[in-house]
């Protein structure tokens, strides 16, 4: 089996994680910044196999898409061309960083850490991933 890749994507950092190759646990990558993304995708793609790119879809409570994903779906058209063979799914990712900071605040982590904006868009892209392993497994099917 190959990686399913997890990505938050935002305006200043996009978070990125994978899980291993047996798909059992998402876990976090790395950050990187919007210019950077399609470098990093093509030197990381080119050395792991992925199956599937998964990419939070930013909802208000009322289902409403949110602000960022002005930002978000755009991306996500540039991404299904570069990397055509891919097959790219949506996750809802309501609450991802809500769970982050309640995921550092339950390791313990001080506080300075949890102001850590890179560390939390890497946990909510775990959490985005992870998620989408669990529903995976129920067989709910992705939101697009």
């Amino acid at each position: 089996m190959a990686r399913i890749m997890g990505i938050d994507y935002g305006k200043k950092r996009i978070g990125i994680a994978v899980t291993d190759p047996l798909q059992i646990a998402a876990n976090a990558l790395t950050t990187v910044s919007p210019n950077e993304i399609f470098p990093f995708l093509e030197k990381y793609l080119s050395e792991n196999q992925v199956d599937c790119i998964v990419v939070g879809y930013a909802r208000q409570m009322n289902g409403n898409d949110s602000e960022s994903m002005k930002w978000t779906i755009p991306f996500v058209e540039k991404l299904k061309k570069t990397f055509s063979s891919m097959k790219i799914e949506f996750a809802d990712e309501r609450f991802t960083s809500k769970l982050a900071h309640q995921t550092m605040l339950s390791a313990g982590l001080k506080r300075k850490d949890r102001q850590n904006k890179e560390l939390v868009d890497r946990i909510s892209a775990t959490i985005i991933l992870q998620d989408y392993l669990e529903n995976k497994r129920i067989n709910i099917a992705p939101i697009f």
